[in-house]
């Protein structure tokens, strides 16, 4: 199942001519985890996600690259001060993600996502 989605993001990347160009560091990130992962067969990994060994191999070093330089897939929860979820007694609940100077924040209630966008205005 893992596969499937991988090759349905891959297949976002395509152009024109059926190449797969410009891959997101996360996404490639995300393929050396399957990678890494996976039991079986290396062709057969490639055949799930909708390749073969020639094109993976330089997504693969890329992903690689990128992890020896630093790059993290890891969720880091960062908290702001002075919120408080003391504003409704049962606030809505949501999962918003918002990309702030490269990198991902969650909300999971709107309260704190429009008290994050006040402080940083």
């Amino acid at each position: 199942m893992e596969l499937e989605i991988l090759k349905k993001k891959l297949s976002s990347y395509k152009g024109e001519g059926g190449r797969v160009t410009k891959v997101n560091d996360d996404l490639l990130l995300e393929i050396l985890s399957a990678w890494e992962h996976w039991t079986g067969s290396a062709k057969d990994f490639y055949r799930g996600i909708g390749s073969n060994h020639k094109k993976m191999a330089r997504m693969i070093g890329k992903a690689k690259q990128l992890r020896r330089e630093g790059a993290d897939k890891s969720f880091q929860e960062i908290s702001i001060e002075g919120v408080t979820d003391t504003a409704l007694p049962n606030p809505l609940s949501c999962d918003i993600e918002v990309q702030d100077r490269g990198r991902v924040i969650r909300f999971g209630k709107v309260d704190l996502l429009v008290d994050f966008l006040k402080k940083a205005s």
